[in-house]
């Protein structure tokens, strides 16, 4: 398949090092004047409403004071209800912003990011602005371009001088890329290649449990990554999860687990394997994606005892969980998938190509998807997003990621349809956006055992925020770039409200309408030229 090797969600051959793909990703643009100004010496958001992002309840109103790129403090604007107090210091701020009635968020962080590629979108800058549209001001890339190393590093260093307009990049690549010292084939040249990739500057590994990555291998390269402070994640794909299932992988050292492969085969019930069909062809996608929810009913009983077991089993080794459940959710029900409000607008003529059933095309895999599978689906979540609200419920770390660009999800959109998924799935809207902010940035730092600098709306922290004019705890809808539909009493017609305001990334506000509509400019452009 065309498109396996560069990105992940399926089982991709990335786990070996790989030719390039003939066609290239663009240079990322530098950043337009237009895109972004500060950081300010003294920048105060005016009267907001704060959600802090540890779980607590919001408050306000509230003066944020931010100096450079750090929150310098938080004072209080008045008493709810009255008017806020008029001439509130600090005077003489370099910028304001009026946040009255208005919410402040902490940075949304994706823990499953990664960004086009030459063929469905090769310009970097679409994905970013979209990110960044919608809040979200740190990525963990998974990876973010394939096997170039090179160009990752790039971006990280140039998003961390804001050069680019770009989310901040933590670069996590598959193991053996971007090197020219061939295949990772040994336990011993696996820890080789993590020492390398350590002095590139790659911040973890990304692995996909199939190709050259044997157990051996896998377990070694973690144990590798644990003593050199690098972080790691699996998509812990079929061909070896006999061997190295979830709980294996746990057992092993891996922080974080994502999408859900593996958690179900390690609760496997009267049998040590899924039960699949004589004819199942584990390369064809259909077969995968389809087959793959078909194990609902082959494990022990969710809040049973082997349930039980294997989730307190994970939470004692500190796995994360990092769900990406919006990436499949065209699986149960694909015809909201294709026909989502924002695809008109944001969707590159290129991308609504590749999503088009196409055996060629990773996870384009809808040959012929019918209500029986979508219905094997719509059981396969209840089991699953159960799984995740008790690992949370038992004080395990769940995150948020959306793994954008297959599957009809885009950039920034995607990722407000995992909040509502993870509210879906049981969690109270302030534990969304914990798993959204602080947690995502707690699992970037465990690695290297520091405390994280952003996650938080508190004094000391580098200001990453959203500024949303909606409350986003009383409806997540509000937070996609397209808005929600809601009827205006007064007037007694349909009015789209919300969307993000502001989104401050390193101190640097960003205008996210205005980046919509670069994007959305973009894409008519593209259509235009591609009607002569």
């Amino acid at each position: 398949m065309k498109h396996i090797r560069q990105l992940c969600i399926g089982a991709i051959m990335a786990a070996i090092a790989l030719p390039a793909l003939a066609a290239e990703m663009l240079p990322t643009p530098p950043r337009a004047a237009a895109e972004g100004d500060g950081p300010y010496p003294t920048l105060v958001i005016r009267g907001a409403t704060i959600i802090t992002g540890n779980g607590g309840p919001p408050y306000g109103p509230a003066d944020i004071v931010i100096k450079g790129n750090r929150i310098a403090e938080i004072r209080s604007a008045g008493t709810p209800g009255l008017p806020v107090r008029a001439n509130r210091p600090p005077s003489g701020a370099t910028r304001e912003i009026d946040a009255t009635g208005m919410f402040v968020l902490p940075g949304f962080v994706d823990m499953h990011g990664h960004n086009g590629d030459p063929d469905k979108a090769p310009d970097p800058s679409y994905a970013y602005r979209l990110w960044l549209a919608h809040g979200v001001t740190t990525v963990r890339s998974v990876p973010l371009f394939g096997s170039d190393v090179a160009h990752a590093l790039d971006d990280k260093r140039r998003s961390a001088a804001n050069t680019i307009t770009a989310p901040h990049l933590y670069v996590y690549q598959t193991l053996g890329s971007g090197w020219d010292q061939g295949r990772v084939q040994t336990p011993e040249k696996a820890r080789l290649w993590v020492r390398w990739a350590a002095k590139q500057g790659v911040d973890g590994i990304k692995f996909f449990n199939r190709g050259d990555e044997t157990p051996a291998i896998n377990r070694a390269a973690i144990d590798e990554a644990k003593k050199l402070g690098l972080g790691t994640v699996a998509h812990l794909s079929q061909p070896n999860i006999a061997e190295f299932n979830a709980r294996d992988a746990a057992a092993a050292g891996l922080g974080t687990i994502t999408h859900f492969y593996g958690h179900f085969e390690s609760m496997l019930k009267d049998r040590r394997v899924q039960d699949t069909p004589a004819d199942y062809n584990f390369n064809d996608e259909q077969m995968r994606f389809g087959g793959i929810a078909e194990i609902w009913n082959q494990i022990y009983e969710p809040g049973g005892p082997e349930w039980v077991d294997y989730l307190k089993a994970q939470k004692a080794t500190g796995v994360v969980f990092d769900p990406t459940f919006n990436i499949y959710s065209a699986s149960r029900d694909l015809m909201r998938a294709k026909n989502a409000d924002w695809h008109a607008a944001y969707a590159l003529p290129s991308m609504t190509a590749y999503y088009e059933s196409n055996r060629d095309n990773h996870g384009s895999y809808f040959f012929d998807w019918t209500t029986a599978r979508e219905v094997t689906w719509r059981n396969y979540y209840q089991r699953y997003m159960r799984l995740v609200n008790d690992y949370k419920n038992m004080g395990g770390r769940v995150t948020t990621g959306s793994d954008p660009g297959f599957i009809y999800q885009l950039w920034g959109f995607g990722y407000v349809l995992e909040l509502e998924m993870l509210q879906e799935a049981g969690f109270a809207p302030l534990e969304v956006i914990e798993a959204a902010t602080i947690n995502g940035a707690r699992t970037l730092n465990d690695p290297k055992g520091t405390e994280p600098q952003f996650g938080l709306v508190r004094p000391g922290m580098v200001a990453d925020l959203v500024i949303v004019p909606e409350n986003p705890l009383q409806n997540f809808k509000t937070l996609y770039g397209t808005g929600f539909e809601r009827l205006n009493e007064a007037t007694q017609k349909t009015e789209r409200v919300g969307g993000v305001r502001w989104t401050i990334k390193d101190g640097m506000v960003f205008d996210a309408p205005a980046l919509l509509k670069s994007v959305a400019d973009q894409v008519a452009r593209e259509k235009a030229a591609l009607a002569k």
